[in-house]
């Protein structure tokens, strides 16, 4: 199993309807062959600590098979389309894999 993790800071300056279509395109990703299980979230309003990064947008978390999962979805069509319609949306991306 790998769990793909991936923080999206979005420009502040983004209107609704541009982040819902952030949103939306995230959700397509559930489509991609190799995804077992994918979720969506944003920053919980959990009790504040000093470990607790709120800074993000959107985190976006993907459950695959193994890497070789992985790796195909990193050139599966849907991928590659979320990427290029909505790059311009996002300042900064941070991934974390963990197998």
């Amino acid at each position: 199993m790998l769990v793909h993790s991936v923080l999206f800071w979005l420009r502040p300056d983004l209107s609704p309807a541009d982040r819902n279509a952030f949103r939306a395109g995230l959700e397509s990703l559930r489509a991609a062959k190799t995804v077992e299980s994918l979720y969506i979230g944003c920053p919980a309003p959990t009790p504040d600590r000093p470990v607790i990064d709120r800074s993000y947008a959107f985190a976006l978390t993907i459950v695959f098979k193994d890497v070789a999962a992985h790796d195909a979805y990193q050139v599966d069509p849907l991928h590659l389309a979320f990427v290029e319609n909505h790059k311009a949306k996002w300042t900064r991306v941070q991934i974390y894999d963990a197998a």
